[in-house]
């Protein structure tokens, strides 16, 4: 990657506007829509909200449904004034790490920098591992033999090796088709896990069901900032400068706009499958919500797919960001 262009004496680079940071676009083309399309790939990974369920149910019914909301509202309202200072002191922004050293100086690029690399690594080791899983599940669907079985690291390298194809594509603006598929792949993982989940749910004797929180009280407190941390996760990091470098203009309006769509989906899968999640299963919803499932096996094979295809565009997010 090649190192931005740095100011006298070895400080931060200098903020170059659209053309200073590599993989982002040299003058807006995307719509406002495109823009919805990144926020809702970069943030709604099946390996982020897939264990809201279980998160919920190690609140409790008041807590759970209070902080999925309220965590909803402030990462909304926040990345809508992130929206807002672009190009606030005349000069654009393309970057978290240049919107950074705008506000705070040369020391906040560098704060910025380390952690923005550090989360979007270890975003991607994750959600590397999530799509192996999801892979491998689809895999022993088809193949129930013990012997000659392909392992999780093996799918993993094929995930991998697919992600180097994919990363032929320069920017972020040249993944608006691909992100679109994945947000689509998106609202289908939710409303597949949901259709099963409730079905399951009817299945179940609901009077076997409880919501009561499980273990003793240091289980108890252990288990509920364990879930604040979940749905602190699942809304991720939308890269929102980087994004918004790719929209035209009116850039703000346009953002605004896109920000609003991505979350409308992001509130329609959040809430349904954490809500539902808990509903059917209570107290004993497993920490991801695919293996609480039972059948149809279709259902869940597909599920699983939709999981991988999202992850592939979130992960070249993150990479373009980097």
């Amino acid at each position: 990657m090649s190192s931005p262009v740095t100011a006298g004496g070895g400080g931060a680079p200098e903020d170059q506007g659209a053309g200073g940071e590599v993989g982002v676009e040299q003058g807006g083309r995307g719509t406002w829509r495109h823009a919805a399309f990144h926020v809702a790939t970069t943030i709604a990974t099946p390996a982020a909200y897939a264990p809201l369920p279980f998160a919920v149910a190690s609140l409790g019914w008041p807590l759970g449904v209070c902080s999925l909301v309220v965590g909803t509202l402030v990462t909304w309202c926040s990345s809508l004034v992130v929206a807002s200072l672009w190009q606030w002191n005349g000069e654009k922004h393309t970057s978290y790490r240049l919107l950074a050293k705008s506000i705070f100086g040369p020391w906040g690029y560098w704060y910025v920098s380390v952690f923005q690399q550090v989360a979007s690594v270890g975003n991607n080791i994750a959600i590397q591992i999530a799509a192996g899983s999801s892979l491998k599940a689809v895999y022993k669907h088809y193949h129930t033999a013990a012997d000659g079985a392909m392992t999780l690291q093996q799918f993993i390298i094929l995930f991998g090796a697919f992600e180097l194809l994919l990363s032929q594509l320069p920017d972020i603006h040249s993944l608006r088709w691909v992100n679109a598929i994945c947000t689509a792949s998106t609202v289908g993982f939710a409303g597949t896990t949901i259709g099963v989940t409730i079905c399951d749910g009817y299945r179940n004797d609901r009077k076997e069901v409880s919501y009561s929180l499980q273990g003793n009280t240091a289980t108890k407190i252990f288990r509920a900032f364990n879930a604040l941390g979940t749905i602190a996760f699942s809304f991720g990091d939308a890269m929102l400068p980087e994004i918004q470098s790719t929209v035209r203009e009116p850039v703000r309006a346009n953002m605004y706009k896109g920000v609003s769509a991505a979350y409308t989906i992001i509130v329609m899968s959040y809430w349904t499958l954490a809500f539902s999640g808990y509903w059917a299963f209570g107290s004993q919803v497993q920490p991801y919500i695919l293996s609480s499932l039972t059948a149809p096996r279709w259902a869940i094979v597909m599920a699983n797919l939709f999981a991988v295809i999202q992850i592939a565009g979130c992960f070249q997010a993150n990479i373009c960001a980097l």
